[in-house]
């Protein structure tokens, strides 16, 4: 029976490369988390333009009343 713990096959394979991954390309995926956050975050104020005013006085709010 095989050890649990060990790596076979792909997965194996995938270790490897993952711990390669340059910092350009996590920049890469980062800034396309983002703009894709900000897309939809931009069509839900949009959509809901309510929720979005009654956000923004929650935050103006928060930020009057938070100790500098």
């Amino acid at each position: 029976m095989a050890d649990r713990n060990s790596r076979t096959g792909a997965a194996a394979d995938a270790a490897p490369r993952e711990k390669k991954e340059s910092t350009a390309e996590r920049h890469r995926r980062r800034d396309r988390f983002l703009r894709a956050l900000n897309e939809a975050r931009a069509i839900r104020n949009q959509v809901r333009p309510q929720r979005t005013r009654s956000a923004r006085m929650r935050q103006a709010i928060h930020m009057r009343t938070f100790g500098w």
